[in-house]
């Protein structure tokens, strides 16, 4: 293993203003040494997902995709919760993993932004969808932080403190599951 982790941000949203991507672009912002994050930006580009496109050769979209996470150490989702669940797009996404190897036994984490009361629909799907492909959950990584657009700067970043050295650690927790597994 290099000296590099590798972390795929991966945000469930496809609004232009969504507190869910500015936490993956602060999470980014706020690497630690050691750690190098790509932020995946092409959720609404993806096709719907039809079992009879997940074959050779796969839609250039999903292959990609599908490329980004191979390579990738980890993934960390932020995911938004939508009538209760995952947006329609994020699962599209996640249904496009399933028929692929690239998630099998994959760490991962993922962020709530939603404040307390919000997000524990999408959080519980989206926790269901990836025991179905047999990631690791990391544990520690796992974290509810509120994200209110005040926070926000016009930067697309959060630019509260506490909320910068939480995604730090978020990051770090991923680093040293990884450094473990290997």
């Amino acid at each position: 293993m290099s000296d590099q982790v590798s972390v795929l941000l991966v945000s469930g949203s496809t609004r232009s203003a969504s507190a869910n991507a500015a936490a993956l672009r602060t999470a980014a912002a706020v690497a630690p040494a050691g750690v190098r994050t790509e932020l995946y930006e092409r959720l609404a580009e993806l096709p719907a997902f039809n079992p009879d496109h997940d074959v050779d050769p796969l839609p250039p979209l999903v292959a990609e995709l599908r490329g980004r996470i191979a390579v990738a150490d980890a993934v960390l989702f932020c995911a938004p919760e939508y009538a209760g669940s995952l947006p329609g797009a994020f699962k599209n996404l996640l249904d496009w993993t399933v028929g692929g190897e690239e998630m099998y036994g994959k760490p991962v984490a993922w962020l709530t932004v939603a404040p307390e009361g919000r997000g524990d629909g999408a959080s519980a799907t989206l926790a269901t969808v990836l025991g179905y492909l047999s990631t690791v959950v990391i544990e520690p990584a796992l974290v509810r932080l509120p994200l209110p657009s005040t926070a926000i700067g016009a930067d697309g970043t959060a630019n509260d403190g506490q909320i910068r050295a939480e995604l730090t650690e978020v990051l770090r927790a991923i680093q040293r599951h990884v450094a473990a597994a290997h």
